[in-house]
């Protein structure tokens, strides 16, 4: 098979480092890429917002799979455009990618088809939302209606917190993602993330993780695109894997195709968990970033054949296997990041850091006068297996101390969770 893969981040790279040990595969492209996604694929020059172009190529190389990494082009309908074009994609339609693209329109759903969720008001004027907000109290969740990079929501914890959120919102910090507004209550638990392959009619489980959104130890400071992650969620029991099934995912499956909108690709739940359940926090139509890197890390089968299965609708005939060892991701960022990173720092040691059960995955990096430099937020994705995640957790750290790059930083407590679960013996 001749593939293609949009995206040019760490999710991309761990897809790459999978789909390049498939036996079917025969060739491998990646637009744009990354230095690390250019040691298992050809890279291409390609304006992935120009679909027409990425048709002419695909048509060219005889592309036999597009693979679509991230979930601008999915919203943008880069999916149905290549449809049209008779080209085979791994990705939801625009009108299914809605899940992502709107918040709005998930709530709605989720109320439509009786979906466990935070309750929630939508406005798209700043009087009301603070109307709302100032009736219900802190603590209080605002997000972006749109896409913003994983930087439109506020966990307010105050009600001068949430009212600055709103005023961020509709001044333009998120552009037009934060033209509208979903306000939510606050839910406690657990979070986890879920994943689903799906062909349209079958929704097939496909990994948990946990991931660490805020930017510093201890869950303290802003919310990033994700600052590591580990695989398995032990907090997602076979129970509440069942339940999630349930009273979430096939009834979004459901709705999705009675809208006319049928969901394929992969379907990303952000739950949280508490004794009364699951509660749907967001949907993502996307493996999730830095989720993928450790699901990739452990699945035991080939990807490009469930890929390959989602596109022809055939997954009602597939399972996916998971290794028993757990998988955990530390991202190192650049400096200045969730805001402006600093980039063009130079990073050696990459190579060094990559052992037996140890891969290290590029997000933000580019090639400089021979050299590997930070050119993005996140940066490196350092991620390990182990027995338990206690150990996958020493030795994705041991492997980060290796690399030589001291305009980065990272979280040193991930998957601190799971660790304290294991040293009090309730460990997955």
């Amino acid at each position: 098979m001749r593939v293609l893969l949009i995206g040019s981040g760490g999710r991309e790279h761990a897809l790459a480092w999978k789909i390049a040990a498939s036996p079917l595969l025969t060739k491998l492209y990646a637009a744009p890429g990354n230095p690390g996604i250019g040691q298992e694929a050809e890279l291409v020059t390609l304006d992935i917002a120009d679909h027409a172009a990425v048709a002419r190529f695909c048509t060219e190389k005889k592309i036999d799979l597009v693979v679509v990494g991230p979930e601008g082009p999915l919203v943008a309908g880069i999916a149905d455009d290549l449809r049209a074009a008779d080209i085979r994609v791994f990705g939801p339609s625009r009108a299914a990618a809605r899940l992502e693209g709107s918040k709005g329109f998930t709530k709605d759903l989720c109320a439509k088809y009786d979906i466990p969720t935070a309750a929630y008001g939508r406005f798209d004027d700043l009087a009301s939302a603070r109307a709302y907000v100032e009736k219900m109290g802190a603590p209080i969740v605002i997000k972006a209606d749109g896409l913003a990079a994983g930087k439109g929501v506020t966990v307010a914890m105050t009600l001068t917190e949430a009212l600055a959120a709103l005023d961020a919102c509709f001044e333009g910090s998120f552009g037009q993602a934060g033209a509208e507004v979903v306000v939510e209550e606050f839910l406690t638990g657990e979070e986890a993330s879920f994943f689903c392959l799906c062909d349209g009619v079958t929704a097939l489980p496909f990994g948990t993780a946990q991931d660490h959104k805020r930017v510093g130890d201890g869950d303290l400071g802003p919310n990033t695109g994700g600052m590591g992650a580990y695989s398995p969620a032990p907090v997602m029991t076979p129970e509440m894997i069942e339940r999630t099934m349930r009273e979430i995912v096939e009834p979004t499956m459901r709705g999705m195709a009675e809208l006319g909108a049928p969901f394929s690709g992969v379907l990303f739940a952000g739950l949280m968990i508490s004794d009364k359940g699951p509660k749907l926090i967001e949907y993502n139509t996307r493996f999730g970033d830095p989720e993928c890197q450790v699901l990739m890390m452990r699945l035991k089968d080939d990807l490009l054949v469930l890929l390959n299965a989602s596109a022809d609708g055939q997954l009602a005939h597939m399972s996916a296997r998971w290794r028993d060892e757990a998988a955990l991701t530390v991202v190192m960022a650049a400096r200045g990041y969730p805001g402006t990173p600093e980039k063009g720092s130079v990073i050696r040691g990459v190579e060094e850091a990559a052992d037996d059960g140890v891969e290290v995955f590029h997000a933000g990096t580019a090639i400089n006068s021979g050299a590997l430099v930070a050119n993005g937020g996140r940066v490196l994705d350092v991620t390990a297996t182990g027995g338990t995640v206690g150990e996958a957790q020493r030795r994705a750290y041991a492997a980060l101390d290796r690399i030589d790059w001291p305009q980065g930083f990272c979280r040193r407590d991930i998957g601190w969770q799971a660790v304290a679960r294991e040293k009090a013996g309730a460990g997955p």
